[in-house]
């Protein structure tokens, strides 16, 4: 018990903190600043993640500390029972500091300045045809299911596929109900409830997804590159060897740091003033940070301390704050009364078989054009039917691969976008 270990610290230490914690989360005096948000979500994160991954089953089989933290915190906001103070804080950490607008940036920055530039290209340019692959799969069981249930493919492809496949909320479903308006002239409000309501199943669905393809990696080793997309003979894609040689100092990380925040301002002067959409179809901010940190590597515009430290960022978050992550969105940025309100068993069924698809598309294609089939289907199957960002941190912490985040925020904004410009061909077989 002496040497027992919590989050990296002497279990007596973390006990003490987390119990003054507690007690102030009681009596209601933690300020909503972000030292305060630091104390409750990290407090509840680690004890929540750290009960998940030491559960014998759970912790194998039903995506250990990641998804037990996501789902604790989701039901008990859902059942009224967590303190209001506890979820004014998680609102300020996911949205009002923003603080997950910082995770995925470094995730992003730091995934793709870690890839070995030869790979990165030659997965740039196969990427999204598998993306493509994904929709094909996802459009062929979602009408094969519809037609179970005695309805068309084109409201299959309309109500179901688009809503579920588009990148999440705020990136997928108010744009394309916004764009489902102007091509129709019909309500987009009433597109938009149902659309919002079938992505929250699509998005809880991918998450179980994702917990059953890391099993399945598990038991087929051969099928999965334990978080690298494409299979190589002897070289690794994360350049971890080369990283090693690489003494890191104070100055590199912090570097990391501010170039991260440069990408991401890059990134946003480029959405909203230089370029803010191309044919018409709005670009976000962080399919630019992804083609900016992609072009850095491809160029060999970053050296490659600064490199290093940047991956070494990313690792650290992938690996010490998802936790901290998932208590905020299972508190703030996942509605569970959406999900409940379309959990009809048409609607279900339905849901899960344009999931099964685009795993299938993604993972058949992924394998014939050179990629591992776990991974494909994880980040161009699971990442284009979850939520967003939110989605993508549930479905890459519960099959346990945070290495992947760069193509799943490909798959959520790319592909996104490229579920948009469909939807505005597809609508107009509804005038």
């Amino acid at each position: 018990m002496k040497n027992f270990k919590i989050y990296g610290m002497e279990w007596y230490i973390f006990v003490f903190f987390a119990v003054v914690v507690l007690a102030a989360i009681g009596f209601g005096i933690v300020p909503n600043q972000l030292i305060g948000a630091i104390a409750v979500m990290f407090t509840l994160g680690i004890i929540l993640g750290e009960i998940g991954e030491r559960l014998p089953i759970w912790n194998k089989y039903f995506g250990g500390g990641a998804i037990l933290t996501f789902l604790v915190c989701g039901l008990v906001t859902y059942f009224g029972k967590m303190p209001e103070g506890v979820v004014a804080i998680s609102k300020g950490w996911m949205s009002d500091y923003s603080f997950l607008n910082v995770f995925i940036s470094i995730l992003v920055v730091g995934s793709l300045l870690g890839l070995d530039r030869k790979l990165l290209i030659k997965s740039a340019t196969l990427y999204l045809p598998d993306i493509l692959a994904s929709l094909a799969g996802a459009c062929l069981l979602g009408i094969l299911g519809g037609m179970i249930f005695g309805k068309g493919p084109v409201e299959i492809v309309i109500s179901y596929v688009l809503p579920i496949m588009g990148g999440g909320a705020g990136a997928g479903a108010i744009p394309l109900a916004s764009v489902y308006e102007d091509v129709t002239g019909q309500d987009a409000a009433s597109y938009l409830s149902f659309a919002l309501a079938i992505l929250a199943v699509g998005n809880i669905v991918s998450v179980l997804f994702a917990i059953i393809l890391d099993n399945v990696g598990r038991l087929f080793p051969a099928l999965t590159g334990h978080g690298e997309l494409i299979r190589t003979k002897g070289k690794s894609a994360i350049k971890d060897k080369e990283a090693q040689k690489v003494t890191l100092t104070m100055d590199d990380i912090a570097a990391a740091l501010f170039l991260t925040g440069g990408f991401f301002v890059l990134a946003q002067l480029t959405a909203k003033k230089i370029l803010p959409s191309i044919f018409g179809v709005a670009i976000p901010n962080f399919a630019y940070l992804i083609i900016f940190a992609a072009l850095a590597n491809i160029f060999n515009l970053i050296p490659e301390n600064l490199k290093a430290a940047c991956h070494r960022c990313q690792q650290f978050c992938g690996s010490k704050l998802i936790w901290v992550q998932m208590v905020g969105v299972g508190i703030t940025l996942i509605d569970f009364n959406e999900i409940i309100s379309a959990l009809s068993p048409a609607n279900l069924t339905i849901a899960v078989l344009i999931v099964l698809g685009c795993v299938l598309g993604s993972a058949i294609f992924g394998w014939m054009i050179g990629f591992f089939p776990i991974e494909s289907a994880i980040t161009a199957g699971l990442c284009m039917a979850n939520m967003g960002g939110a989605g993508d941190l549930a479905v890459l912490g519960a099959a346990k691969r945070m290495d992947l985040m760069s193509y799943a925020q490909i798959s959520s904004r790319i592909g996104g976008a490229m579920v948009l410009l469909i939807g505005s061909f597809v609508f107009q077989f509804l005038k």
